[in-house]
């Protein structure tokens, strides 16, 4: 079965940080692509960032380029995204998600809420 689990999500002020993890189990992990998404309060799924199996290539979304930073540890089935100069429109529940895109398994989700 596979299941993902996020942590490490919580409130901090503007310009603040936190470093969310993902932990992965009932697949073969070091095998996918893996992303981070996250939704706003009355708004829609947004892709934040994706990475390869290998960890060698990343991508953003424009609106966390230079912020965020997409990471995976394949010996410990870890997703991770440290998220620096974190400011109030990045407060949302952020989901791990299998495959590169924002429609595959994803978990329950995991609350930043950044205040101003």
């Amino acid at each position: 079965e596979v299941q993902l689990v996020e942590s490490g999500g919580g409130l901090v002020q503007t310009g603040g940080s936190l470093r969310l993890s993902c932990a992965a189990s009932g697949f073969p992990f070091s095998s996918y692509a893996m992303s981070w998404v996250r939704q706003a309060p009355g708004k829609g799924l947004e892709g934040v960032s994706s990475i390869n199996s290998g960890g060698g290539s990343t991508i953003y979304a424009d609106s966390v380029k230079g912020r965020f930073t997409i990471s995976r540890d394949n010996a410990k089935n870890t997703l991770y995204l440290q998220m620096n100069s974190l400011k109030p429109e990045d407060t949302a529940v952020y989901y791990c998600v299998l495959g590169p895109g924002m429609s595959g398994y994803r978990g329950q989700g995991t609350q930043v809420t950044v205040s101003s």
